[in-house]
């Protein structure tokens, strides 16, 4: 997904960084030979990162919190965001959180379509993408690029031609070795790799089906100005626009897809359908995403998963994973196991949100680069498929899925009232791109 445009934001700037060589990279790590740690080498373990975080709203305030938890000698030095009252905003609440940790100077604050652009001229180690989904490809493409290791918030696109971008952009980082470390963080907590490596070992048997159940309340809506243009009050509303969010069945619902994945050993599903629409947020200012979603996908040898997701007030919520076996049952966020081998989970907990960062950081000091690339792109993809299947009714396979043609870029990003397309589908109407 290319970027057609990069207009100034709708208010001053914050003040520009100029241009820093980055650092040389400061050693080799024996166990990967010739690896080559662009500026993050850090194989003493003991050099103090620099940490970037684009996207200053709350997910990427707690991403900045959650780094300096996973890494005792680490800085947060640059922030960006297209909005400067969103870059103002997080420098004074991680100013609260992080104290000396946040080293965040008026030059190092970017604002504005073209603010990643910035942030990688910088000399930070690590960028934290936490942007609204739609501009992820472009910007782990430039962060790779500019040879920086990466934290990538989950979903990583919002249509196939950006999962097929970000596929390419793994690719370069592992030639690199840059890590890419995802926010899928159901994979790093405790509990559930217990639980999960449990139905791997075969304690429930063959898995024959996974209900995966993602029933959750409304979310925030920031509601309008007048002196906000259609653009901005799209994007500070993004949660519900697909060309933003790529609808909740991915921005949200996306972990228990991924959990299934992962017990599938990410194998991508030959098939899917299902049933969507808006029951409840029918008014315009919920643009045109679904408010609920159902979907069987089949995979080649015969296993089902159930998923199924709801955003509404007022109705019962669940978060769980059920997976049937031939021997048994397991509920992976309850980390227990019924049938021939009952099983409960009674290790060490965590905070699956520190330790994706520690597991980050840990993978730069040491040599043992991480790289989730392939997984999130995957479940990105499988949850796009999904979406796809809801909003136009019809039974989709992968291939369709993967070659959509279907690209979600406005024609430019400018303020303005620009016209952006957002029809709200129609099942048996909408066409499979």
């Amino acid at each position: 997904m290319s970027e057609k445009s990069t207009n100034s934001s709708p208010e001053k700037n914050v003040q520009r960084r100029t241009f820093l060589k980055g650092s040389a990279a400061l050693g080799t790590a024996a166990a990967v030979g010739s690896l080559s740690m662009a500026r993050s080498a850090h194989a003493a373990g003991n050099d103090e990162l620099k940490v970037a975080l684009i996207g200053c709203g709350g997910r990427g305030n707690g991403a900045a919190v959650n780094a300096t938890k996973g890494d005792e000698n680490l800085k947060v030095t640059v922030l960006a965001d297209i909005f400067p009252d969103k870059v103002e905003a997080s420098k004074r609440i991680l100013g609260r959180q992080l104290g000396d940790r946040l080293a965040v100077s008026d030059e190092n604050c970017f604002s504005g379509f073209d603010a990643y652009k910035q942030v990688m001229e910088t000399d930070v180690d690590v960028v934290l993408l936490c942007t609204t989904p739609h501009f992820r490809p472009a910007h782990l493409e430039a962060a790779i690029a500019a040879g920086k290791h990466v934290f990538c918030e989950k979903p990583v696109a919002i249509d196939a031609p950006g999962c097929r971008k970000v596929m390419e952009t793994v690719e370069k980082a592992k030639q690199k070795n840059l890590s890419i470390v995802s926010g899928l963080c159901w994979r790093y907590h405790p509990s559930v790799i217990a639980t999960v490596e449990k139905i791997k070992e075969g304690l429930i048997g063959d898995v024959v089906s996974m209900q995966e159940n993602y029933l959750a309340g409304t979310l925030w809506h920031r509601g309008n100005k007048e002196e906000w243009s259609e653009m901005e009050y799209q994007i500070r509303n993004w949660l519900y626009y697909t060309w933003l969010s790529g609808d909740h069945i991915a921005e949200q619902a996306i972990h228990s897809i991924d959990k299934a994945q992962w017990i599938m050993d990410d194998q991508t599903p030959a098939s899917c359908y299902g049933m969507g629409g808006r029951e409840v947020r029918t008014d315009e200012d919920y643009g045109n995403i679904f408010d609920h979603h159902a979907v069987m996908f089949e995979y080649a040898g015969g296993q089902k998963m159930f998923h199924y997701t709801r955003q509404m007030a007022g109705c019962f919520n669940q978060t769980e994973d059920f997976i049937m076996g031939t021997k048994g049952n397991a509920k992976i966020l309850a980390g227990s196991i019924e049938g021939q081998n009952n099983w409960k989970y009674d290790g060490p907990s965590g905070n699956m949100y520190d330790l994706e960062h520690k597991a980050l950081y840990d993978g730069m000091r040491t040599g043992n680069i991480i790289n989730n690339g392939d997984y999130m792109t995957k479940s990105t993809m499988c949850a796009i498929m999904g979406r796809m299947a809801t909003y136009t009714g019809k039974k989709v396979t992968w291939d369709e899925a993967w070659n959509s043609q279907e690209d979600l870029t406005p024609k430019s990003y400018e303020w303005g009232d620009v016209t952006i397309p957002t029809p709200i589908a129609v099942p048996g109407k909408t066409k499979l791109v």
